[in-house]
C-alpha cells in the first residue's frame, strides 16, 4: 500500500510540472509581440542610385558639345569685350547645309563673309553648292563622322573599323558631292577624331588634294587638328559652339565669348547651325561687333594662326 500511494504521489507532481510548462508557453504565446520581446531588427535597406539622363538641346545631336564641358580643362576665363578693337578677325562657320536653299538667304544677309560647311548626300546639297558657288563663297566639305554616343552621323559617314581604302573611298566620293570646297570640317566624330591611324588616312587625302581642314572639335580628344599639322595640312581648330544651347540668351553669350576670345588672342573661329534661334542672334550681334571694330573673315585667313584656349 505504500509502494502504491508514492506511485501516485509521483504521478501527480508529473502532471502538475506538465500543466505549469504548458501554462508558460501558452503564456509565451499568447504575449509574442509585447514589448519585451521586440522584433528582430530588419537589415538597411540598399540605397537606390537614381541617374537623370541629361537633356539633349533641341535642334543638335548631343554630339556638339563643348569640350570643355566633357572630360577637358575647364573653359579659361574670357574678359568681356569692352572698348574699341583693332585688327581683331573673327571667323563664322555655318554646319549642316544641304538640307534647302532657303537657309542660305538669310546667312547672306549678314554681310559679312561666312564659311559655309556643307553635308555631302542631303536633299538639296547639289542645289545649295551650286547657288554658293555662283556667289563665289567659301565652301567646307562637313564630312560625316562616327560619334561616341551611337548616334547616326548620316549617309556616307567614315567609321571606326573601317579599312584605309574605305576611309579613302568615302572621303574622296564626299568631296566629289561637294565640288568647290576647299577644305574639310568633321560633323559629329567624337569617336573617330580621336583616332590617329584613321584621320591620318582622312587627312592624307586632304594633304594630296590641297585642302585645309578645320577640327569641329566635338571631343576633347580629337587628334584631327595635330595630325593634320604633323602631315603639313593647313588647319584650324574652333574655338567657340554658338548653338550647343539654342536659346537666344545663351547664343548671345556664346557670341560674346567668341568676342573676348578674338580679342585676347587676336582672333577666334565659332561654329553654328541654320537654326532660326541662330540667325536672329547673328543678326542683332554680327553688326554690334562691326561697329566695334571687329573684322569678319573667311575661316581660310586664320589657318594655323588659332591656339589652344
Amino acid at each position: 500500500m505504500a509502494r502504491r500511494s508514492r506511485s501516485r504521489g509521483s504521478s501527480c507532481l508529473l502532471f502538475l510540472l506538465g500543466l505549469l510548462v504548458g501554462a508558460g508557453v501558452l503564456y509565451l504565446f499568447l504575449n509574442r509581440d509585447h514589448p519585451a520581446f521586440p522584433p528582430a531588427p530588419r537589415p538597411p535597406a540598399r540605397e537606390v542610385r537614381r541617374t537623370e539622363k541629361p537633356a539633349r538641346h533641341r535642334g543638335l545631336p548631343s554630339d556638339h558639345v563643348e569640350p570643355e564641358s566633357a572630360t577637358a580643362k575647364p573653359a579659361t576665363p574670357v574678359p568681356p569685350p569692352t572698348g574699341p578693337v583693332s585688327g581683331v578677325r573673327v571667323a563664322l562657320v555655318v554646319d549642316d547645309l544641304g538640307g534647302s536653299v532657303d537657309e542660305l538667304p538669310p546667312l547672306e544677309g549678314l554681310g559679312v563673309p561666312i564659311t559655309y560647311a556643307v553635308l555631302p548626300y542631303q536633299e538639296q546639297t547639289a542645289q545649295v553648292v551650286a547657288e554658293l558657288r555662283r556667289r563665289g563663297e567659301e565652301i567646307l566639305l562637313h564630312l560625316p563622322m562616327e560619334p561616341k554616343n551611337g548616334e547616326d552621323p548620316g549617309p556616307g559617314a567614315l567609321r571606326r573599323g573601317m579599312s584605309d581604302e574605305e576611309l579613302r573611298e568615302k572621303t574622296l566620293a564626299a568631296l566629289a558631292a561637294v565640288p568647290g570646297a576647299v577644305g574639310v570640317n568633321n560633323h559629329m566624330g567624337s569617336g573617330l577624331s580621336a583616332e590617329e591611324g584613321p584621320m591620318t588616312t582622312i587627312l592624307g587625302v586632304l594633304a594630296s588634294r590641297g585642302l585645309f581642314f578645320l577640327d569641329s572639335r566635338t571631343s576633347a580628344e580629337s587628334v584631327g587638328y595635330r595630325v593634320a599639322r604633323e602631315l603639313g595640312v593647313p588647319a584650324a581648330e574652333r574655338q567657340v559652339f554658338l548653338d550647343g544651347e539654342p536659346t537666344p540668351e545663351a547664343i548671345e553669350a556664346q557670341f560674346q565669348r567668341l568676342l573676348g576670345l578674338a580679342r585676347l588672342h587676336g582672333s577666334a573661329i565659332a561654329i553654328g547651325h541654320p537654326h532660326p534661334e541662330t540667325l536672329a542672334a547673328l543678326a542683332r550681334e554680327v553688326p554690334r561687333a562691326k561697329a566695334e571694330g571687329y573684322e569678319f573673315v573667311p575661316v581660310s585667313f586664320l589657318l594655323n594662326r588659332t591656339g589652344d584656349e
